[in-house]
């Protein structure tokens, strides 16, 4: 689904089993065949995105990459650097980008060598990366970076730093569909388009 969240209306809407980047390209082509015009994209963060969006301003969504730290150290991390790294993380949405960066670069000074740590597997002899989540969490962080604080060098564009516009309105549906058990997915992919007057 494509929202407009300035006017705060679903634009587009397509049945997906698992999104793909085809899927988006779809939704845009479609859209600005329609005369609509892309100003900027906030998007999940989904490899492959950012890049058909790559003419406009690209924001990730903090909600999805808070997610996605969480996904990698879990909700309660047990080593000390990745307990630091989520406290790094929940600033994301008070920050500015010069204090988000410094933030994240002075805890990866202090835990680059842990980083770096290796360990040996008995089975095979080779030898993988100690702290492999952490140093994937990290690497998330790195890799969407320039896409984190978008919002805030457009100003006069007014983008939101989240998604949070287009997932309540998929809670609103989900709380529409949800009352009525049993039903086929045809039956609920009719009564979808006919709430969102796609």
């Amino acid at each position: 689904m494509i929202r407009a969240s300035h006017l705060r209306a679903n634009l587009y809407c397509a049945p997906v089993i698992n999104e793909k980047t085809e899927d988006y390209l779809r939704a845009r082509v479609f859209l600005e065949n329609k005369g609509f015009k892309f100003t900027a994209a906030v998007i999940d963060g989904k490899r492959g995105v950012k890049e058909l969006f790559g003419d406009i301003p690209v924001q990730i969504c903090h909600y999805h990459q808070k997610a996605i730290i969480t996904r990698y150290l879990t909700m309660k991390p047990k080593l000390e650097a990745s307990k630091e790294l989520k406290e790094v993380v929940s600033s994301l949405c008070q920050s500015n980008e010069k204090e988000f960066v410094a933030r994240l670069e002075d805890w990866h000074k202090k835990w680059a060598d842990f980083l770096k740590e290796k360990s040996i597997d008995p089975a095979g002899g080779g030898w993988h990366f100690t702290h492999k989540r952490l140093r994937a969490a990290y690497r998330s962080l790195k890799t969407n970076l320039p896409n984190l604080f978008t919002y805030q060098r457009f100003p006069e564009l007014e983008i939101p730093n989240t998604t949070n516009s287009l997932e309540g309105s998929f809670a609103h549906l989900k709380q529409l569909i949800n009352v009525h058990c049993g039903m086929t997915r045809k039956l609920k992919l009719k009564i979808i388009r006919e709430i969102l007057g796609i």
